[in-house]
């Protein structure tokens, strides 16, 4: 058998799938098969072969007036993991929300020819090029669909229902739950405290069990279903705050903030150079409904701020200040590695207030959640009657609500 050259597609390939296999997101052979036969470069015609085939990065194929993507295809080492956890087999029927023509090549490659494959998007540029690329690639039979997601996948789900939802975009709720077949699994990176984890949902009775958390970002879904978030845009672009819903915020005086006295207060709570601490953010925003998200653009520096993450760094937001989770490398007289301290650095006129209380947050979750096992997810219909957890949070949404509780 010839090796296929250098750097041509059917050999960066064929490296992609031996390393997705060797870091464990492939992990069945369907999903391996599918990862060899598709050929993801003719789904991104914008961007390089190389670019196509990196596991680790996202090709985005459009972008709004701000700049800030719109479509995308996902790395292929979170397609792996989420086609993986939707566990198709041939003949299975399968709803995608949000459209781009690849991950819907995998999936029709899994289910066959006797299989169902819809796609829905709500962007007429994206479901025209995914149209056209299915066909030209032999994947002609997925039924592409223009329409919001929300209302329009309902009138082709098959008798029985989907035995598979998988949503590559992020959203906010899950309106999907009653077009699953009894058995079917939900793959949904689902929005909460904007806080983004892909859940596989399966269902429990009354209700659905969320497995398997996953850290991730997607695009965020537009029409019925689109993320309530306030962005205030601060420093000239260099600096963005998310809080989801809560009291209107007010951009001018965030933005004065930055330019004010600043309040830093440091916890002693250390971590390891590049070890997670994720689970961080949902101890803080089960705790406190003024958790949200600090962002520092990372071409942009405006010399002002030093968060612990330059995306999705906790943070707590009001209306005219805010505090968020800042860190400094520390060097102990015993230490083996280098690691890094939290701190809290607040702005603006509660912002010192803001930084004792996120300060204390860090400390809360060093103490009581950190070493624990991590919080156990459930999604309820909005009318269902659920108590509050002893230890944990109801993030309640429109036709859902998602229990987070530490066991």
């Amino acid at each position: 058998m010839t090796t296929p050259p250098s750097g041509s597609p059917e050999r960066l390939r064929a490296d992609l799938v031996a390393e997705l296999r060797r870091a464990g997101w492939i992990r069945s052979p369907a999903v391996e098969a599918a990862f060899v036969k598709v050929p993801r470069e003719r789904f991104a015609p914008e961007a390089s072969a190389e670019a196509a085939y990196a596991a680790d990065d996202v090709v985005v194929t459009k972008r709004g007036p701000d700049g800030r993507a719109t479509s995308s295809i996902s790395a292929p080492w979170l397609q792996a993991d989420m086609l993986e956890a939707a566990r198709l087999r041939p003949g299975a029927k399968v709803l995608e929300v949000g459209s781009g023509g690849c991950n819907a090549a995998l999936i029709a490659e899994i289910v066959g020819p006797d299989g169902l494959v819809v796609t829905v998007d709500i962007d007429p540029f994206v479901t025209e090029r995914a149209s056209r690329f299915l066909a030209d690639t032999g994947y002609g039979r997925v039924r592409v669909v223009l329409g919001d997601a929300e209302h329009a996948a309902g009138r082709h789900a098959p008798s029985g229902g989907f035995d598979a939802v998988i949503v590559t975009v992020g959203v906010w709720d899950v309106p999907w739950g009653h077009l699953l077949a009894p058995d079917g699994r939900m793959v949904v990176p689902l929005r909460f405290s904007t806080i983004s984890r892909s859940f596989t949902f399966v269902r429990e009775g009354d209700h659905f069990a969320g497995l398997d958390p996953t850290v991730c970002g997607f695009v965020p879904c537009q029409g019925a279903g689109r993320l309530p978030d306030q962005e205030p845009v601060l420093a000239g672009g260099a600096v963005r705050l998310t809080l989801e819903q809560g009291p209107a915020l007010d951009a001018a005086r965030l933005d004065q903030a930055l330019d004010g006295d600043r309040t830093e207060l440091w916890t002693g709570v250390t971590v390891g150079h590049g070890r997670p601490f994720d689970t961080m953010h949902l101890s803080i925003a089960a705790d406190d409904e003024r958790f949200g998200m600090f962002w520092q653009d990372p071409g942009r520096d405006c010399g002002l701020v030093q968060p612990a993450m330059r995306w999705y760094c906790p943070a707590l937001i009001v209306p005219d200040s805010f505090a968020y989770l800042t860190i400094r490398e520390t060097h102990g007289p015993h230490d083996a590695e280098r690691r890094w301290e939290f701190g809290a650095c607040g702005l603006g006129r509660e912002g010192a207030g803001l930084a004792r209380q996120l300060h204390d947050h860090v400390l809360t979750w060093d103490r009581d959640r950190r070493h624990r096992p991590d919080p156990v997810f459930t999604l309820h219909p909005a009318d269902a009657a659920v108590p509050a957890p002893a230890d944990g949070r109801v993030f309640r949404k429109r036709h859902t609500q998602l229990v987070m509780a530490w066991p």
